[in-house]
């Protein structure tokens, strides 16, 4: 069976999505019963194990004046996981996963997940340790169950706990690869159909958040056609057609007192997002799907625009969220036709990120999958075009950046 994990991840250089692109990828799920090989232990308990592995080259054209080579060609391990699931109670189930973090530079094998699950009825359960904060769709479905294969690197701004790749106490980060320390309570009403979890969290770990105040996260989903069945309160953004024909929106929110700014100059973080998936089985086979998102963040009661262009740069301390609104849409075509071993599957996609007091920025990408077994072998190749990629998380007043043309092939692998 297959491993169902997901997340991404982020990094904190400034004007640099282009830079961080595909070391910043990994939102990990790794759901019950669902590796590669299940042990039974009796008839309760069991113990399952998977991998997985997203493996891509780009190549992106070089700023105007930059005085770099014209194009930067790279090749990049964006994450390699281990998945382990198991029961041992009818109610009690434990989750570890694991992933290679900053892979690009040799890599740190990291905990991802560590859950240890109550799971009684479908109406209410129980997560506590290491897992994804409940959010957007995009969080949920991470890396691996995204329609998209560089959901992150060239995509809206990121969630508190996926803004860097590591966990430190400094008051530079507020956990990694979208998952925080905490708990989450989830469930389904009304047939599955009303979906939600809500969970608290450290959040930011020194800096300006002094006091420990912890985050709040919820996100509320509701299915209008077919039910999505997924691990958890986990998503997908495809189900290639075999979900049925979906229509879901769901809404999430977080909130954390002195979640951003600096010592000096505190400010409380709010996000709050929107999502719709819609996927249609047409006809004769073929399979249309939509994704949608907006974002809208926001900082009240200390660090501004005026701390944030006057910074040199984002060292320990420092804990910069984006402020303002941001927008992804993408549709796509799954081909009912096989040919060869798989199915092609062309999109497009437009990205756009309006900071509050910083230039927009957007990115067009038009690519195709080539899906050989769901999410768990494809390879995709698209090209992206706009100034998201140079001016990449740099919200200062003062950022400019090129329209510039970049290229990519990835692979996934899982089991």
């Amino acid at each position: 069976m297959t491993g169902f994990n997901r997340q991404k991840t982020g990094s904190r250089a400034i004007g640099l999505l282009s830079g961080m692109a595909l070391g910043a990828i990994g939102l990990s799920q790794a759901p019950e019963a669902t590796a590669g090989a299940t042990f039974k232990i009796d008839d309760t308990k069991w113990v399952s194990v998977g991998a997985g592995l997203r493996t891509s080259f780009r190549a992106q054209e070089s700023a105007a004046g930059s005085g770099a080579e014209k194009w930067s060609n790279d090749f990049n391990l964006d994450n390699i996981r281990l998945y382990i699931n198991g029961q041992i109670h009818k109610y009690l189930k434990v989750e570890f996963n694991t992933d290679c973090q900053t892979c690009g530079n040799g890599g740190e094998v990291r905990v991802l997940d560590a859950i240890g699950k109550f799971e009684v009825n479908p109406y209410a359960n129980l997560w506590v340790g290491r897992m994804l904060v409940p959010a957007e769709r995009r969080e949920m479905n991470g890396p691996f169950y995204s329609a998209v294969y560089n959901i992150f690197s060239a995509g809206t701004p990121f969630e508190p706990s996926d803004y860097n790749l590591t966990i430190g106490p400094d008051g530079n980060s507020a956990g990694s690869f979208g998952r925080d320390d905490g708990v989450t309570f989830w469930g389904a009403a009304l047939d599955g159909r009303l979906q939600y979890a809500a969970g608290f969290f450290r959040g930011l770990r020194g800096g300006a958040n002094a006091d420990h105040n912890i985050l709040y996260a919820q996100r509320v989903a509701y299915n209008f056609w077919e039910v999505e069945k997924n691990p958890g309160y986990y998503t997908s953004g495809t189900y290639y057609g075999k979900g049925g024909d979906i229509l879901t929106v769901g809404i999430s929110n977080q909130y954390q007192e002195d979640g951003a700014g600096t010592t000096a100059n505190p400010a409380n973080f709010r996000g709050t997002t929107a999502d719709i998936l819609f996927e249609k089985v047409l006809p004769g086979g073929g399979v249309v799907t939509f994704n949608g998102e907006y974002k809208n963040y926001g900082l009240s009661n200390g660090f501004g625009q005026a701390q944030r262009d006057a910074a040199t740069s984002f060292a320990a301390g420092t804990f910069d969220m984006f402020e303002g609104n941001a927008f992804d849409v993408s549709g796509m075509y799954l081909f009912p036709q096989k040919v060869g071993i798989g199915q092609f599957q062309p999109f497009l996609r437009y990205v756009n990120v309006a900071p509050s007091t910083s230039s927009t920025r957007e990115v067009y990408e038009a690519g195709i999958n080539y899906i050989i077994d769901g999410h768990n072998a494809k390879i995709f190749a698209s090209y992206q075009y706009g100034d998201l990629l140079t001016k990449g998380i740099n919200y200062k007043s003062t950022a400019t950046g090129d329209d510039v043309s970049q290229m990519m092939v990835g692979f996934q692998w899982q089991i």
